[in-house]
């Protein structure tokens, strides 16, 4: 006779689950172009806000000796290690100071833009048809307007300051987040758990916050990620044409604007803040695709395969 006591019974705890934080740091580390961008956003972040505070004498100083200076001279000091400008200025500071106006114009108008239109959007896709019709024709207005071309033209009427870039760009992309929380929520309202809260007698504002946005987020903060690189883009385009930020403030894109003339003689000037536009957009891009795929329990399960074939 088998005794059974001896035998082990004991089962797993499967009701323990992983930490969300640790979870979310493993799929990170798994997808190694996803790691290696949000590093770089990191560190461009951190330019941005400890930059300005180390080094804006040494990015506005002239020095006429090192005018157009070459890169890769390290027999000077470092900011000068990708060359100078017009001015004699180095580049390297001025790339590390003018990222603070460039994340902030990018990150102000995705802020604003992502609150009102998700407000928006929220309320069309919820209350009454005649609400949802006014603030949608509200948002054809807008999209029907080219956003660069209504942004070249209202700041040349108005001052072309850092606030006035931000509301603008801000403005034209609103539709973006307001057409999207729409659609999300009239789907997601007709679900069992919006309909027991209605049936339970929640308010309206509670079954909105409470119950739908949190479905709808995640799909918004990446289509955000994904809007970040082309408000950084449209505000490099705008300063280029002479319109965005002027002198003395510093932005990627007045610097390329800056080196247009002296391309043929002095390629640095633009190459090096034009690639800071470039591998931040990148690197903007492949987080987005990494943040579609680890908020959305659908698609989540690709990013755990990859996970156990790396062991």
């Amino acid at each position: 006779m088998t005794n059974t006591q001896d035998q082990d019974t004991t089962l797993p705890d499967v009701t323990e689950a992983p930490n969300p934080v640790i979870r979310t740091m493993r799929m990170l580390w798994n997808d190694k172009f996803a790691f290696v961008s949000v590093v770089f956003l990191l560190i461009v972040l951190l330019c941005a806000i400890v930059g300005p505070f180390l080094l804006e004498d040494a990015a506005t100083k002239q020095n006429l000796r090192g005018r157009n200076a070459p890169p890769f001279d390290f027999s000077t000091a470092w900011p000068y290690w990708l060359g100078g400008d017009a001015l004699g200025r180095p580049l390297l500071a001025r790339i590390i100071v003018a990222a603070q106006n460039t994340i902030f114009v990018a990150a102000g108008a995705v802020f604003f833009s992502l609150l009102i239109g998700t407000t928006l959007g929220l309320i069309a896709g919820y209350t009454s048809r005649i609400i949802s019709q006014i603030i949608m024709r509200l948002a054809d207005i807008i999209m029907s307007f080219p956003s660069l071309l209504l942004a070249v033209i209202v700041l040349f009427m108005l001052d072309s300051s850092v606030f006035n870039l931000v509301i603008v760009l801000a403005i034209t992309r609103i539709p973006v987040y307001l057409r999207t929380a729409r659609a999300e929520t009239m789907e997601v309202r007709e679900r069992m758990f919006v309909q027991a809260a209605k049936v339970m007698g929640a308010s309206n504002g509670r079954i909105i916050f409470r119950h739908i946005l949190p479905v709808v987020f995640p799909t918004l903060i990446t289509i955000a990620t994904l809007d970040f690189a082309f408000v950084m883009l449209a505000e490099s385009a705008l300063s280029f044409l002479g319109i965005g930020i002027q002198p003395p403030e510093i932005t990627w894109g007045l610097m390329v604007s800056q080196g247009r003339p002296y391309l043929t003689t002095a390629w640095w000037l633009s190459f090096w803040p034009g690639l800071a536009i470039i591998l931040t957009t990148l690197s903007l891009n492949l987080v987005s695709n990494w943040l579609r795929t680890a908020l959305d329990p659908a698609q989540r399960w690709r990013l755990e395969i990859v996970r156990k074939k790396n062991g």
